[in-house]
């Protein structure tokens, strides 16, 4: 990553998330650029474009585009966090890069996983963004692992920080977009919704479920699956497939009823105007991006973001 780069995520970042601390509404329609457009305005139209886009903020062409959070070198911008364990200890090189691909290992964990689940979190927190990732599942389970963690890893967004994390927290208060591996055969979809600590809204009911599953294909095997995340504060995140939506949901939140999710709001309302329902303070518009280690190791190749700006 260059020096130009950095600084770009960071000032990116600052701005987001000071947007992210807004109040926010549940909108009836979502309107928003899924993919970067040019059309040809017509002549007479010309002019007035001109004086609009001079008042508008940049769009995110303008932000930069595509940038890399992982550098393929090393990882520089990253924290891990693993049970047990503080965080900034990456316990037994478990998140490591190797030929330019930052790897999910489990070689130095003396053949026994022992319930030691690992983040691995970008120092920059966002609200509006896309992310995308390039992931696949290689070698064997550790011995231990449990088996619904078989072919199973995440990407956790409007987290936590790692420094909240207690030190035998297995997960961050999050909303984890679930990546899966088939096992050759039966059907076992990608790009699912876990909501550790949190809650989200479907067809504009609160949805309480802690998993539920997307449309995407299984995908067996080792070859790369390219997943994208669009992300739009607290109004919607929807998963997308090699480019094809496979699951959207809206106004993420933490859940009152988990004594992790609780203490954060007990913390909000320290800071919060007098009269802030809880409803309000569980609110999620922005948080940490990590990604997960939970015994079976998994590869990343790219892992880059497109930031965004808030929605009108």
């Amino acid at each position: 990553m260059t020096r130009v780069q950095a600084l770009l995520i960071t000032a990116v970042g600052l701005v987001l998330a000071a947007c992210a601390s807004q109040p926010t509404h549940d909108p009836l329609v979502f309107k928003y650029k899924k993919y970067p457009e040019h059309v040809e305005a017509a002549p007479q139209q010309a002019e007035q474009e001109a004086a609009d886009a001079a008042a508008a903020p940049p769009e995110p062409e303008q932000l930069g585009g595509w940038i890399p959070l992982f550098n393929g070198e090393n990882l520089d911008g990253w924290i891990p966090k693993i049970t047990g364990h503080d965080a900034g200890d990456n316990f037994a090189d478990t998140f490591r890069v190797e030929d330019g691909v930052l790897r999910v290992a489990y070689d130095g964990y003396g053949n026994s996983f022992d319930g030691r689940f690992g983040h691995l979190f970008h120092e920059t927190s966002y609200s509006h963004y896309r992310l995308r990732v390039e992931y696949r599942f290689t070698g064997e389970q550790v011995p231990g692992g449990p088996g619904w963690a078989w072919r199973n890893s995440g990407l956790m967004l409007h987290g936590e920080s790692p420094r909240t994390m207690g030190r035998h927290q297995d997960f961050p208060v999050s909303i984890e977009v679930q990546l899966l591996g088939g096992n050759g055969s039966d059907p076992r979809p990608t790009a699912n919704l876990c909501t550790p600590g949190t809650h989200v809204e479907m067809g504009g009911e609160l949805f309480t479920q802690h998993c539920v599953n997307s449309s995407s294909d299984t995908y067996h095997g080792d070859d790369w699956v390219t997943v994208e995340i669009e992300v739009r504060g607290n109004e919607l995140i929807e998963h997308r497939i090699d480019w094809e939506s496979v699951l959207a949901y809206t106004r993420p939140q933490l859940d009152p009823g988990d004594p992790l999710a609780r203490a954060h709001i007990e913390r909000r309302r320290l800071e919060a105007p007098e009269g802030t329902t809880t409803a309000e303070l569980a609110q999620l518009s922005g948080g940490t991006i990590s990604l997960q280690s939970e015994s079976h190791p998994v590869e990343f190749r790219r892992v880059e973001l497109w930031p965004l700006l808030p929605s009108d």
